[in-house]
Order: C-alpha cells, then sequence, then structure tokens
C-alpha cells in the first residue's frame, strides 16, 4: 500500500496512522462523529447508520464551553473498515448526507489504529515478577 496520500486533512491522519506502525492493509475501527442539533435528531442519525451497519452510540457534551447554538449532540458511527482515503471519503460523505435532512453533519473521525501495543514492548517489561499480587494488596492497602 502506497503512503502517497492527498494534501488534505484526512491523508494527514492517514500518514499519521502510518508513522506511528499502523497498517491499513489491515483492518481497524474507525469513529465518525456526526453533530446533532438535539436527541431526538442525534437518535433518528444513530437509527439510519445502523441500517447501513454502523456501530451507534449518542451522547451529549456539556462539558466544554460552547456558544448558544453550537450543536451538542453527537452521534458516533463506528465502522470496521480497511482505512483507504477513498473509502473515509465514501463513508463521511455517506454519512453527511444522511445527517443534513436532520440538521446534522459530520463533524470528523478517528481510530486507534491497529498497532498491537505489546509489538512494542520489550520482553523484559513483561516480568512476572513486575505483576506480583502483594504489590496490588499494599497499593489497597495505602488508600
Amino acid at each position: 500500500m502506497t503512503n502517497e496520500f492527498p494534501d488534505d486533512a484526512d491523508g494527514e491522519a492517514l500518514r499519521e496512522l502510518v508513522d506511528a506502525g499502523h497498517n491499513l492493509s489491515e483492518p481497524m475501527e474507525v469513529d465518525f462523529q456526526v453533530a446533532a442539533a438535539d436527541e431526538e435528531s442525534a437518535t433518528k442519525i444513530a437509527e439510519a447508520a445502523s441500517k447501513l451497519g454502523y456501530r451507534t452510540a449518542i451522547y451529549f457534551d456539556d462539558e466544554e464551553d460552547f456558544d448558544e447554538g453550537d450543536d451538542l449532540w453527537t452521534t458516533e458511527c463506528t465502522k470496521e473498515m480497511l482505512v483507504t482515503h477513498e473509502d473515509l471519503l465514501k463513508a463521511q460523505t455517506e454519512l453527511d448526507e444522511l445527517a443534513k435532512p436532520l440538521g446534522g453533519y459530520i463533524d470528523g473521525w478517528g481510530t486507534f489504529g491497529n498497532a498491537e501495543i505489546l509489538d512494542e514492548l520489550e520482553e523484559d517489561d513483561l516480568d512476572d515478577e513486575d505483576f506480583e499480587d502483594d504489590d496490588l494488596e499494599e497499593d489497597s492497602e495505602e488508600e
């Protein structure tokens, strides 16, 4: 798979995934965020996205400082996929088109990738003595 990506935000994100050691020829879960004006719209977006094969979750974000009129509801639409620039654009367009009639819009995407963290650890880091029960008991007694 080539590391030549378009010069846009999605291309930059793909370059960062490759640089971090993720394998774009293997599937990974991608979370697409779709902003919605209210809970009812977020729920309808989730229902429509589910019919397209996405796993969905809805959340209300009241922890940030927002301006009046900002969309505080998000429908997160998760899909396991091969991450290509073309497929990312296709998924974003698909979700944006189903959200627009409900007053929503695609608001980005993210992934934890597919690199195995254990591959990056030295074998010495996983010695059994590092994980003795006595250490856990001492920690819980101190609290």
